[in-house]
């Protein structure tokens, strides 16, 4: 499931009057949490209490890990203002214009195509066909009496979107819905045009590569 930033795990957009939507997945965030803090004691407990070489490779790793585990579990999200969509992925960051956007397709994963044909995947809206699995039932089973159709720990809020936003849908679902009717709302605006930019984050690849080159090294000299 995906959420925007500063709710609950249950992805919907924040009402808020903010200027962008930013949307995160919950799940990524506190797998990159977890991950992160055992990287981070393994890693600084094997640089103190280390003998030889064993606190050169935790160096590297560490150089290596944390910034492969920040990019592909807290860097991703995605950011929906009035005048453009703001993809960032784990390596690079994308900004584009609504009326530069095509489509935003829902698959196996989720993505904006622009009308060059150029493809971006959103990462931080991932698809999970179990949460589709789900809202399939509670659809089949909503005109049923004495069927809830609830989501577990988060059945009203659920219950409650699917019974006054139409059918039930997955989350992720539900934020592509929200996306495409931005985009067919601002698509043409004056403000929305201009051309697509992309950013590689470089933040994120340079300690990388040097953690891998200190590893190799340190490898090749055993």
């Amino acid at each position: 499931m995906t959420t925007p930033d500063h709710q609950s795990p249950a992805p919907r957009p924040p009402a808020s009057t903010a200027a962008s939507l930013v949307y995160r997945s919950p799940l990524g965030l506190v797998a990159g949490v977890l991950l992160l803090a055992l990287i981070g004691w393994l890693g600084i407990d094997a640089l103190i209490a280390g003998h030889g070489r064993t606190p050169w490779f935790a160096l590297a790793w560490l150089i290596l890990l944390v910034p492969l585990v920040t990019a592909f579990t807290l860097r991703p999200a995605v950011f929906s203002g009035e005048d453009r969509l703001r993809v960032r992925n784990p390596f690079r960051s994308v900004s584009l214009p609504w009326g530069e956007i095509a489509s935003v397709r829902s698959g196996y994963t989720n993505e904006v195509v622009t009308d060059s044909g150029a493809k971006y995947q959103l990462w931080a809206i991932p698809v999970s066909m179990r949460d589709r699995k789900k809202a399939a039932r509670r659809q089949s089973g909503a005109g049923r009496p004495g069927r809830s159709g609830g989501f577990g720990m988060f059945g009203g809020a659920g219950a409650a979107a699917a019974d006054h936003d139409g059918p039930a849908r997955a989350e992720s679902d539900r934020i592509v819905a929200d996306l495409r009717t931005t985009l067919d709302r601002r698509g043409t605006a004056e403000t929305a045009q201009g051309e697509v930019s992309a950013r590689w984050a470089y933040e994120v690849i340079a300690p990388a590569i040097a953690g891998a080159v200190l590893l190799l090294i340190l490898l090749a000299t055993g």
